[in-house]
């Protein structure tokens, strides 16, 4: 299930019916993060995460993770918001890391000496008394390695290399090509204030029509 506020329903205004109910029941919601799978290394430490929130609290809450859907590895139990979480039953390998300090408590464990059959699904359930005993659950999934492989980002930095070069390219060619227009154009301006200039000139020297020459005056009759 994915990670969010439970809290973003408006109370109806009429009585509640059979989906008031429902709708208060998804109000518990259980998360295993952003991704439902984890890679470890044999005889390693891993980190399942699990968190879970409520919009209307808890109290009495009982969390449980099982392996392969069946086998309990970790029972425990939450009085209230202000008290951590204590332990009812768990295996010697399973070490609880989480607290109630944050928003969405948090009841992530830690699985110790890992082995190769340790690997499956790793199920977080969750059942809140308060909500009417609403339970959810989340799961994540454990491959167990014999060693980690490092993953070759040769090619993918060549090809953001390449993608970035290019990139740069096309920019430097559009400043460039702004600067000779910009160029071409002033050229092209003083050319045509040039003749401008050069064709007033000449019609001054000419005493041609509209020109600063004194026109003679008609003879008299």
């Amino acid at each position: 299930m994915p990670a969010g506020s439970p809290c973003t329903a408006s109370a109806p205004a009429r009585p509640p019916t059979g989906l008031h109910v429902l709708a208060i029941a998804f109000a518990l919601e259980v998360s295993v993060g952003k991704t439902n799978t984890v890679t470890a290394l044999n005889n390693s430490n891993v980190l399942l995460p699990c968190t879970f929130a409520t919009c209307i609290g808890f109290q009495d809450l009982v969390f449980k993770w099982y392996f392969n859907s069946t086998e309990l590895i970790y029972h425990g139990k939450i009085k209230s918001r202000t008290t951590e979480p204590t332990v009812v039953w768990h295996n010697p390998r399973v070490e609880f890391v989480g607290s109630t300090a944050k928003k969405d408590v948090n009841i992530s464990i830690v699985l110790n000496n890992v082995e190769f059959s340790d690997a499956g699904k790793y199920t977080c359930h969750v059942k809140n008394p308060k909500e009417r005993n609403a339970q959810t659950n989340a799961t994540i999934f454990l491959t167990v390695v014999h060693k980690m492989v490092k993953t070759d980002n040769t090619v993918t930095l060549i090809i953001v290399g390449v993608v970035g070069g290019l990139i740069g390219l096309l920019i430097l060619f559009m400043l460039i090509k702004r600067v000779v227009l910009f160029i071409i154009k002033k050229v092209q301006d003083g050319k045509k204030e040039c003749l401008v200039s050069s064709s007033g000139n000449d019609n001054t020297e000419n005493g041609l029509a509209g020109s600063k020459a004194e026109q003679k005056a008609p003879p008299k009759a």
